[in-house]
């Protein structure tokens, strides 16, 4: 559907793991900052999301770790790491 896919991972002491699809689909779901930029991000499974060409990822990474840490997903140490994924 979008032009974009990315692996979408949390760090779990020391390892990388995909993230669930529930954490990806609470995200693209919410509906609370006006932030229309994220409006073109589609979960598609867990770790895997399809994004629009005008999302920059600098801004989805902080936005996705902010969301998850008040959601308790995530501790304050651990983080997320974004990779768009080719062909």
């Amino acid at each position: 559907m979008f032009a974009r896919k990315i692996r979408v991972e949390y760090e779990d002491h020391g390892q990388r793991l995909a993230c669930p699809l529930k954490w990806l689909d609470n995200f693209s779901m919410r509906n609370f900052t006006n932030a229309t930029v994220f409006d073109d991000t589609l979960p598609l499974t867990d770790g895997v999301m399809e994004i629009g060409t005008k999302v920059p990822l600098d801004q989805l990474k902080a936005a996705m770790e902010d969301w998850f840490r008040r959601k308790g997903y995530l501790s304050k140490e651990s983080g997320i790491a974004l990779t768009e994924m080719r062909g």
